[in-house]
């Protein structure tokens, strides 16, 4: 009989297994991890235990990234918190700079925005910014994150340089479009000289809401001339 016919049997004959009580406990099979031979019970004992083992290790594993979500969750509270009391351009900029660093451990932080307004200082993030890397924030749909420092297809786009004398230890990169009502209005760029920081695939909800709430207290310490 073949595997498939002998399961089959056995899925449709449940009563076999009552019948035939006796016998199944007089047949040995190997142990699953090499040495003596075990009894069927004892098999199914040891196959048990493992999915049991690799319950608790996947359950561990949720509570761990459930422990993590809330610990960025309230740094992203206490971001937002800080910037809804910004009254200025300099003061959120700060608090931006302050917060990444200090609470995400983010050591290089850049922005750039395509407009100043005229009340603004001239300050490195109004700086010119090529018509190809606005292209590129406005179709950034989700943030990108990869090890390269020009990103993906956009040859020439090299947002490394924004972090000026780091630019050349920049392994990796988040950016992060910044909109407001819609459109691309600037672009935020989070460096790392770590190539595993921010690398292609990985999560980027909270890049995502960091996104949002940047955009939204800009739009709002700038009286929305972005």
């Amino acid at each position: 009989m073949k595997t498939e016919e002998v399961i089959e049997y056995l899925e449709a004959t449940p009563q076999f297994f009552e019948q035939c009580a006796d016998r199944l406990a007089e047949i040995f099979v190997p142990h699953p991890h090499g040495g003596r031979a075990i009894s069927l019970s004892e098999r199914q004992m040891l196959t048990l235990r493992d999915k049991n083992r690799k319950l608790e290790q996947r359950l561990s594993e949720l509570l761990s990234f459930g422990e993590e979500n809330d610990v960025i969750s309230e740094k992203m509270h206490r971001l937002a918190v800080g910037l809804v009391a910004a009254e200025t351009f300099p003061a959120a900029l700060h608090l931006i700079h302050l917060h990444l660093r200090d609470d995400f451990a983010i050591p290089r932080v850049a922005l750039r925005l395509w407009r100043k307004p005229g009340d603004v200082a001239d300050l490195p993030e109004f700086a010119a910014v090529s018509a190809d890397l606005q292209d590129f924030a406005e179709r950034l749909e989700k943030p990108y994150c990869g090890a390269s420092a020009n990103p993906g297809d956009m040859a020439g786009v090299a947002t490394s340089a924004w972090f000026g004398a780091y630019a050349a230890h920049i392994r990796s990169q988040a950016l992060v479009s910044l909109r407001n009502g819609g459109g691309a209005i600037g672009l935020l760029a989070l460096g790392s000289e770590d190539v595993e920081r921010f690398y292609s695939g990985m999560g980027t909800l909270y890049l995502e809401r960091l996104g949002e709430i940047i955009s939204a207290v800009l739009g709002r310490v700038t009286h929305s001339a972005l």
